[in-house]
Formats: structure tokens, C-alpha cells, sequence
């Protein structure tokens, strides 16, 4: 059941990406981080099994994160990518502040749901604060090197649009492993013992391998989107 959901996820959220790029442009594409990046932080609390990997629930709504991104240095330019960037940062950062903020009321006789709400967001902050180092890093040298291996491929072959699996890819696959490790020491070192950590890391970069995998088609689709629109804009 989870990996059929695991699927289904992937599908679900990469189709919601590009139809928001399809009908808002890329600021559909910043609404997007927005949402990936609030219900990721609040995923990543859970703890699931698929293909023989305990993993966090979190790992395919983030990885849409670097399929936003990647779609923004191709179509929108670099500029628009790490504005991404820096929206996912300050969407965490607000989310921090409000889900402590909201804990210190008192709640009324008839409330059910503030103890629950407590022990899910007692977490948070950690968890928020590993997120964010590691988005940073990760988001940031993203954009850097997608941009270098495009403008590596492009001397190299004179052709500013060939090898765009290699530099959605390259880019993104590095950069996970980057988030993969700063993320887990950060928010789960001291929680679980060192296996169970290495295991959260190990199942989440496979994971982010296969969303990685899985996104190269929807960069193509979103360059023929862009393709199309430029050609109707200039008819």
C-alpha cells in the first residue's frame, strides 16, 4: 500500500507542478514551493516503510522542490530560480514562528485538538531548523551548478539546449545528497541511533535518486510549454 502511494504521490505532485507552470507561469511555480515546502515540514515527522526502506514521508513533496527549481533556471533563468529559493526559506522560516506562536495559548474546556497539535509541533523547530540549513545549501548550489554544467555542455557542443537531462540531473542529484546529510545530522541526531540515522539517509537519497529520475521528463515537458507559449507570443 505505501509504495503504491509513494507512487501515486510522485504523479500527484510533479502533474500539480506543471500545471500550475502551465496556468500561472512561474509565480504558479512560487505558490507551489510555498505549499511543497509547508506540507513537507510537516511530512517529514513521519516515518514510513516502502520498498524495503524506512524512510520519511516528506522526501517526494521536497524533491518537487528541486524539480521547481530546475524548471525555473530553464525556462525563467537563474535569478528566478534562487528567488525561488529564498521564498522556500522565508515559507519555513514564518511557519516556524507561527506553529510555536499558536502553542502558547491556552486552549478552551471544550478543545481536542491542542494537545495533539503540541506534540506534533514540539518537533518542529529542529526539524524546521535542519530543514532550512539544508534547503539553503542544497537549493542554492543547485542552481549554481545546473548553471555550470549548462554552460559547460554548451561549450563543449555549441548548443545551448542539448544535455538538459545531464544538467537536470547532475545538479540535482548532488544537491540531495547534500540536503540528505545535513537535514538527518540536524534533525534526527540525538533521536535515534546511529544505524537508524544512516538508514533515513541511505533510503532517502535512494528515494531522491528515483524522484530525480522521475522528474527529467517533467523539465522536457515544462521547456515545451515554455517553447510553445514563446511561439505564440511571438505570432
Amino acid at each position: 500500500m505505501n509504495e503504491l502511494l509513494l507512487i501515486g504521490s510522485v504523479i500527484i505532485i510533479y502533474g500539480l507542478v506543471l500545471l500550475s507552470y502551465k496556468l500561472f507561469s512561474k509565480t504558479g511555480l512560487y505558490v507551489m514551493m510555498v505549499i511543497s515546502t509547508i506540507i513537507a515540514n510537516i511530512e517529514v515527522l513521519i516515518l514510513v516503510n516502502a520498498f524495503g526502506l524506512e524512510q520519511t514521508l516528506g522526501n517526494v513533496m521536497f524533491a518537487s522542490t528541486y524539480l521547481i527549481t530546475d524548471i525555473l533556471s530553464e525556462n525563467e533563468g537563474k535569478k528566478s530560480a534562487s528567488k525561488a529559493v529564498w521564498i522556500g526559506v522565508f515559507t519555513s522560516i514564518v511557519m516556524l514562528v507561527f506553529t510555536q506562536y499558536m502553542r502558547l495559548y491556552i486552549p478552551a474546556e471544550s478543545d481536542w485538538a491542542k494537545v495533539y497539535i503540541n506534540t506534533i509541533f514540539a518537533t518542529t523547530p529542529r526539524l524546521i531548523l535542519g530543514s532550512i540549513a539544508g534547503y539553503i545549501v542544497s537549493q542554492l548550489f543547485d542552481v549554481w551548478l545546473y548553471h555550470s554544467w549548462w554552460k559547460f555542455t554548451e561549450n563543449k557542443t555549441g548548443n545551448k539546449r542539448k544535455f538538459l537531462w545531464l544538467r537536470n540531473n547532475g545538479s540535482t542529484l548532488i544537491s540531495q545528497l547534500l540536503n540528505t546529510i545535513i537535514f538527518t545530522t540536524i534533525s534526527f541526531a540525538g533521536w535515534y541511533d546511529i544505524n537508524t540515522l544512516i538508514n533515513i539517509m541511505i533510503s532517502s537519497y535512494v528515494i531522491y535518486i528515483f524522484t530525480s529520475l522521475l522528474d527529467t521528463p517533467a523539465v522536457y515537458i515544462a521547456r515545451k510549454m515554455k517553447d510553445k507559449e514563446n511561439l505564440k507570443n511571438f505570432s
